[in-house]
């Protein structure tokens, strides 16, 4: 397994090895003992979350400060671009984000750690996304923030304006939004 810090350390990209021939292809999408060797991190999950959403939808950006949600996140039909945002105050890189095109094709997945929110662009005609978490989904302690929110200034590729959840037109903005310590 292949990984790539990104420009905020602690959010990863894990390339799997894998093996193909004429028949098609085999790959761990998970392995604890690789994941431990190749990260450093020892996570245990405890739910599998799939989702569909077709083009154009944008899911987040969600994050839960009681309960928090370790997320690798992977696409297995379609592509998405993949967004962390920093939500610890604490941390130098409070406020930032990064993101990451994953799709189906490129295999890639995204270790997002506890303290961030996340979200994502669908930008293929539909998309399925699985993605593992360290606690379990708590809606009383769900947060949001806005996607399009200044300060953050993620760039989305998107033309137009993305199809939101009504939770998700209503999400605060970085200033105002619940954050870690």
């Amino acid at each position: 397994m292949k990984v790539t810090r990104l420009s905020i350390p602690d959010v990863m990209v894990l390339e799997p090895k894998v093996f193909g021939d004429a028949r098609g292809f085999f790959f761990e999408s998970y392995n604890g003992r690789a994941f431990k060797e190749a990260t450093g991190l020892d996570p245990i999950f405890v739910q599998d979350n799939h989702s569909r959403s077709v083009k154009g939808v944008l899911r987040g950006l969600h994050y839960q400060l009681r309960q928090p949600q370790g997320k690798l996140v992977r696409v297995i039909a379609g592509a998405i671009f993949d967004v962390a945002v920093d939500v610890r105050k604490s941390s130098p890189t409070f406020g930032r984000w990064v993101g990451e095109t994953l799709s189906a094709e490129n295999r890639k997945e995204m270790w997002i750690p506890v303290g961030f929110a996340h979200g994502f662009l669908v930008t293929s005609d539909a998309a399925e996304v699985l993605y593992k978490t360290t606690d379990y989904w708590a809606p009383e302690h769900e947060r949001g923030m806005a996607w399009n929110d200044p300060a953050l200034g993620i760039g989305w590729p998107l033309n137009g304006t993305p199809i939101l959840s009504a939770k998700d037109q209503q999400a605060a903005t970085l200033a105002r939004a619940e954050t870690f310590a």
